[in-house]
């Protein structure tokens, strides 16, 4: 609940016991004044991976990074997950995919995320590179995500609250290797964007209108011609 409330009422929630609750809370009120807040990946029809996604204004936690505000033009990407045993056969790439293209046919302009930057690598190399290298398989991803739960390391004394920071971060250089680039720079929590192509989605809302109205319009036939009566003329 570190996204969809503040510090103070996602502790609230957890004393309480009511986390599962005030996350349906959340989703159906999304959901009813924004739309569909989700990706679904599936295998055989079955669901195997998920990213969750809405606009700034509805995900208070953002808040909570050094890297934050969201940009107001962009959607954030809260958490994307695909199931362990469906890892590394490039799921997280066709979820981040589909994402795109929803979002992408909704107006949307940007998607933004909080990366988790691997903290040895950014020590000494600083940010990883974006030529996918980083293993996109190893954050097919998400799967990794609760390894950013704070416990490997605070910022210091100046730095982030970690107990407050959400734990389900997708690894910043999958999300390079899929095309995020960075907005905010940070050794830990950067903050990344992906640039949605507007024109692309009025070429994608087109063809949907069209295909829909092919299917509702059928052309008649031209008839028969009748053959002419013997001394009708």
């Amino acid at each position: 609940m570190t996204w969809e409330l503040d510090a103070e009422a996602a502790r609230a929630a957890r004393r309480l016991g009511e986390t599962e609750f005030e996350k349906e809370v959340w989703l159906s009120g999304v959901m009813l004044t924004w739309g569909s807040a989700g990706q679904i990946v599936t295998v055989d029809d079955e669901p195997v991976g998920f990213a969750l996604f809405a606009p700034p204004t509805a995900v208070p936690g953002a808040s909570a990074f050094p890297t934050s505000p969201v940009s107001p033009d962009a959607v954030l990407l809260t958490t994307a997950r695909i199931r362990q045993e469906f890892t590394g056969q490039g799921l997280a790439r066709y979820l981040m995919e589909g994402a795109v293209r929803q979002l992408t046919r909704r107006g949307v302009r940007a998607i933004e995320l909080f990366g988790r930057e691997d903290v040895a690598a950014a020590q000494t190399d600083g940010p990883r590179s974006s030529d996918g290298a980083d293993g996109a398989d190893g954050a097919d991803g998400a799967d990794g995500a609760d390894g950013a739960d704070g416990a490997d390391g605070a910022d210091g004394a100046d730095g982030p609250d970690e107990a407050a920071l959400p734990r389900c971060l997708l690894p910043a250089g999958f999300a390079r290797a899929v095309g995020f680039q960075d907005v905010a720079p940070h050794h830990r929590y950067p903050r990344l964007r992906y640039e949605l192509a507007r024109d692309l989605g009025w070429k994608a809302e087109v063809e949907a209108a069209l295909d829909k109205l092919f299917t509702v319009i059928t052309v008649p036939a031209s008839p028969a011609p009748v053959p002419e009566l013997a001394g009708s003329r």
